[in-house]
């Protein structure tokens, strides 16, 4: 199981309610497949931002951000995103293998005026912008993400 689906697990399980100690989020996520030492929690729980309170890990203000099924779009960027190619008024990003549903998505949700919509495969995705000129600042922004 991916990296991406381990922080999708985690958020959905600090959502539900503070997770006790890190030994509990480990059971939690032993019982939904993943199998995960103490090392990586330890990262996830810092790169998700994960807050330990007199009640254990939890995020931040209560339950963080407004969706918590997706990471920030440009870490997801900055750790899937292969190539970003524009052809006229179209963008293809290249992809990690089983990685371009969630950066879409994530795209998506940033609801940028240069993306008319986005169709992604496996590795792919296809972001349609409104003209030639919106593509070129989407695939500037996208490029400044994997800096």
């Amino acid at each position: 199981m991916t990296k991406l689906a381990r922080h999708k697990t985690i958020l959905e399980l600090a959502s539900n309610a503070p997770l006790a100690s890190q030994e509990e989020l480990q059971r939690a996520l032993g019982k939904r497949g993943f199998k995960v030492g103490q090392a990586t929690l330890s990262r996830d729980i810092h790169e998700l931002g994960l807050v330990k309170t007199g009640e254990g890990y939890a995020l931040p203000n209560g339950n963080g951000a407004s969706d918590p099924s997706l990471p920030p779009v440009s870490r997801l960027v900055r750790e899937f995103v292969l190539d970003v190619r524009p052809a006229q008024n179209l963008l293809v990003i290249k992809t990690a293998v089983g990685s371009a549903q969630p950066v879409a998505a994530a795209l998506d949700s940033e609801s940028w005026p240069e993306v008319v919509g986005t169709i992604a495969g496996d590795d792919a995705i296809l972001i349609v912008s409104p003209n030639k000129k919106a593509t070129a600042k989407l695939a500037n922004r996208i490029r400044e993400m994997l800096a």
